[in-house]
C-alpha cells in the first residue's frame, strides 16, 4: 500500500478514533467542552468528527472510481446502488437495535416500528456516497465543483428565504424541519431537542453531499499529482482557502451542524483538508521508522476497517444495554436498575479524580483502546469487512 494511501487510511482512522471517543463517554452530564457538540450555532472539536468523516467518505471515492471507469456502466451503478441501500439498512437496523426494551413492569417487549427513527449517521453517509458517486460518474471534476457549488448556494439560499424571517438559521424557524415532518413522519425523527428535529434528515443533506464532492476533489488531487512538497503545498493552500471562504460566509450564515449550514461545510472540509496535507508531510516526506509507533498502527488499522468498527462501536452498548440487575432503590422506592458499562464506568472510572470529566474521558478513552485492540488484530490476519 503506498504512502498516500497511508494517509488517507490513517486519517480516516482517526475520524473513526474521535467519533467512539466522543459517543462513549463515562457520563454526558461530564464532559469536557471540546468533547461536547456546540448547542447551536458554532462548531467544536467535537462537530468536526462527521464531516470529516463525510470528507474521507469523498477521499475513498476518488481511489474506487477509476477502477470503474473501464467497466460497462451497468456495473457502476449496480456497485453504487448496493452500497447506498446496504449502508442505509445497516443505519435502520442500528436505530432498531436490539429490537427489544425493558418496559416499566420489568418485562422486555418489542420496540414500537411506529417511532423507529429512520435517518441517521448511516443513512447520510449512503445518501451522500450516492449521489455524489453519480455526480462524479456523470459530470467528471469540473461538473463536482460546480455541483458542489450549487449545493451549497442552493441551500444556503433556501435557508434565507424559506424558513422563519425572523430566525431562518434558529430550531424553530429553519426549513428544513418542515419538509422532514412531511416526508418522514414527525415519529420517526430524533427527539432529542425537544421537538421533533432530525440533525441528519433529508433537507440538510445537500450540503453534505457537496461535503463528499469536496473530498472526492481533494483525494483525486492526490491520486493525480506525484507525493511531493508541492502537492502538500497545494493541499495547504485549498484548505486555508476553505477556511477563509467559511469564515466569511458564517458572518451571514452561522456555523451550524445541525443543520448543516453551507459555511459550516466549508469550515470543516478546509481543516480536514489542511489535516491531511499535515499527515501527508508526516507520512510521505519523512522517511518512516521500520516500526511505526503504537497510535499510528492503531489508527491505520482502524481506517482499514472504519464502517465496521463504527457499527460495532454502536451496536454493542445497546446489547449490553438488555442485561441488567438491582442495583439498589430510587428515591421514590422504585428499583434502580443497572447495566454492565455503567456499572463499569461507576466502579472502575467515576472517582479515579476529583473531576468528574477525567473520569467519564477515561471512560470513553478505554472504549476506544479495545476497539483500537480489535482493528489492529484484524488488520494483522487482513480481515478488511467491506460494505
Amino acid at each position: 500500500m503506498s504512502g498516500r494511501l497511508r494517509s488517507l487510511d490513517v486519517f480516516r482512522g482517526a475520524t473513526v478514533a474521535l467519533m467512539i471517543l466522543v459517543n462513549n463517554p463515562g457520563s454526558w452530564a461530564h464532559l469536557y467542552p471540546p468533547l461536547a457538540h456546540a448547542g447551536w450555532h458554532g462548531c467544536t472539536p467535537t462537530d468536526l468528527v462527521f464531516p470529516f468523516f463525510l470528507f474521507a467518505v469523498g477521499n475513498a471515492l476518488a481511489l474506487v472510481l477509476p477502477g470503474l471507469r473501464g467497466a460497462p456502466p451497468a456495473v457502476f451503478w449496480a456497485r453504487v446502488a448496493r452500497r447506498t441501500l446496504l449502508i442505509f439498512a445497516i443505519g435502520l437496523f442500528l436505530n432498531a437495535a436490539p429490537f427489544v426494551r425493558w418496559d416499566g413492569d420489568g418485562a422486555l417487549v418489542p420496540k414500537a416500528w411506529e417511532t423507529l427513527r429512520i435517518m441517521g449517521v448511516l443513512q447520510r453517509i449512503a445518501l451522500c456516497f450516492g449521489v455524489a458517486a453519480a455526480i462524479v460518474w456523470l459530470f467528471g471534476r469540473r461538473g463536482a465543483l460546480v455541483a458542489a457549488a450549487a449545493l451549497l448556494g442552493g441551500y444556503a439560499l433556501a435557508c434565507a428565504t424559506l424558513g422563519d424571517a425572523g430566525d431562518p438559521y434558529g430550531l424553530t424557524g429553519w426549513f428544513g424541519t418542515a419538509i422532514d415532518r412531511s416526508l418522514l413522519g414527525a415519529s420517526h425523527l430524533y427527539r432529542g431537542d425537544g421537538l421533533p428535529f432530525d440533525p441528519e434528515g433529508l433537507a440538510s443533506t445537500p450540503p453534505a453531499i457537496a461535503q463528499v464532492l469536496l473530498g472526492w476533489w481533494v483525494g483525486d488531487l492526490i491520486r493525480r499529482e506525484p507525493a511531493g512538497p508541492a502537492l502538500v503545498s497545494r493541499l495547504f493552500m485549498v484548505g486555508t482557502g476553505l477556511l477563509m471562504a467559511g469564515y466569511l460566509w458564517q458572518l451571514e450564515l452561522p456555523f451550524n451542524k445541525k443543520i448543516w449550514t453551507s459555511s459550516y461545510v466549508l469550515h470543516s472540509t478546509g481543516l480536514a483538508t489542511l489535516a491531511l496535507a499535515a499527515l501527508c508531510q508526516l507520512l510521505e516526506l519523512k522517511p518512516q521508522p521500520d516500526q511505526p509507533p503504537v497510535w499510528l498502527r492503531s489508527l491505520e488499522a482502524l481506517g482499514r476497517n472504519p464502517l465496521f468498527v463504527f457499527v460495532l462501536s454502536g451496536l454493542v452498548p445497546r446489547v449490553l444495554g438488555l442485561l441488567r440487575w438491582a442495583d439498589g432503590f430510587k428515591a421514590d422506592g422504585s428499583v434502580h436498575w443497572i447495566t454492565p458499562l455503567p456499572w463499569v464506568y461507576q466502579n472502575l472510572f467515576a472517582n479515579l479524580a476529583s473531576d468528574p470529566r477525567l473520569g467519564s474521558f477515561l471512560f470513553a478513552a478505554a472504549n476506544l483502546a479495545v476497539y483500537g485492540l480489535l482493528a489492529v488484530w484484524l488488520d494483522r490476519r487482513q480481515i478488511y469487512i467491506r460494505v
